[in-house]
């Protein structure tokens, strides 16, 4: 795993790398759901040769009715919890699994900056994290939140380098039960 967030483009590509040979190992494919990050976490992916065997697409739903048009989250959540919170990465990461037939999804929500914080609770710097896969016939979730500091360009950085962490954590065990 990377040490710090301060990652470059370098290693994220070294992160979506092996990201891409452990779903091609356990012939598993991934979507993306991508807000804050606004499909860096595809272009990173897309950048590797090969990729559109375990990466079949991903939705960039910066605007609310991007995320309930195409991915499903419904208008309630979004009135309850806002574009920044649990609930909307977790139904934003069903809709994409569903949307592009994959294996494991991942969604990314939050506020970048260098304006824009939602309230109590949700400053710049804010980001929600989800994932959803298939497990048998149900689908399994896990959601994460981070508060990261810097300009815009750091938070969307940071942001990229832990979906890929954390997807990669969640391959790697679900490999070990292939």
């Amino acid at each position: 795993m990377l040490a710090s967030h301060q990652t470059d483009d370098l290693s994220l590509l070294e992160l979506a790398t092996v990201l891409g040979n452990a779903l091609l190992g356990c012939g598993r494919a991934l979507a993306t759901a991508e807000s804050c990050t606004g499909g860096w976490i595809a272009k990173v992916l897309t950048d590797i040769p090969g990729s559109s065997v375990w990466f079949p697409g991903g939705v960039v739903s910066y605007a609310d009715a991007v995320k309930r048009e195409v991915l499903g989250v419904s208008t309630q959540t979004l009135a309850d919890h806002g574009a920044v919170s649990d609930a909307t990465v977790e139904e934003m990461a069903r809709g994409v699994l569903e949307l592009c037939h994959a294996d494991i999804a991942v969604a990314v929500s939050g506020i970048a900056g260098p304006g824009g914080g939602e309230g109590p609770g949700k400053p710049v710097g804010a980001v929600c994290f989800g994932w959803a896969w298939r497990d048998g016939n149900h689908t399994q979730v896990h959601t994460l939140r981070r508060q990261f500091s810097g300009d815009r360009e750091a938070v969307r950085r940071a942001s990229v380098a832990v979906a890929l962490q954390e997807t990669l954590r969640l391959v790697s065990q679900w490999s070990d039960d292939v």
